[in-house]
């Protein structure tokens, strides 16, 4: 096992878009043979404010415009996940040891066809609709814990939205 505590942490936005329904977006990743799913999320550029990196990451990974989410909370405290040994070298040029992450809960204003996968730069190959209490089943095993403390923290305004 390699030591990677010298390596920081990427800054990174993510969102949990919940429907009408109470039923999270889901998007099965372009570059992984995994059967797993995830929600949208990717990094803060330097200077940019956390809420607008996941609006903006939200638009560039799902398609889905500013005007057809609203705001329902955001997560008090940023999340931390590490990267297995195996990928530190391998995902982002080996820069980062993983990623420490603000997440919003968002309510989904549009409807289905205003979501668009096939983006400029496409990081999904499948999209769909889950039930909250199966995200920690759909993604991979080392964000599973990151999944499960979302749920936590958010137990509250997804309850309150159902």
């Amino acid at each position: 096992m390699t030591d990677h505590s010298h390596l920081p942490y990427r800054p990174c936005a993510g969102v949990m878009l919940m429907n009408r329904d109470g039923k999270i977006f889901v998007g099965q990743r372009l570059d992984s043979t995994l059967e797993a799913w995830q929600m949208p999320q990717g990094g803060i550029d330097d200077g940019e404010d956390p809420y607008e990196a996941a609006v903006r990451e939200l638009w560039e990974e799902t398609g889905v415009e500013a005007h057809r989410v609203e705001l329902i909370a955001e997560a008090p405290e940023e999340l931390w996940y590490d990267l297995p040994d195996d990928l530190v070298g391998k995902v982002w040029k080996g820069k980062w040891r993983g990623q420490r992450q603000r997440w919003f809960l968002f309510r989904f204003l549009g409807e289905d066809h205003d979501v668009n996968i096939v983006t400029a730069h496409p990081e999904f190959r499948a999209w769909r609709w889950s039930d909250p209490a199966d995200l920690p089943e759909l993604i991979v095993p080392f964000k599973r814990d990151l999944y499960i403390q979302l749920l936590t923290v958010f137990a509250e305004p997804l309850a309150a939205e159902r």
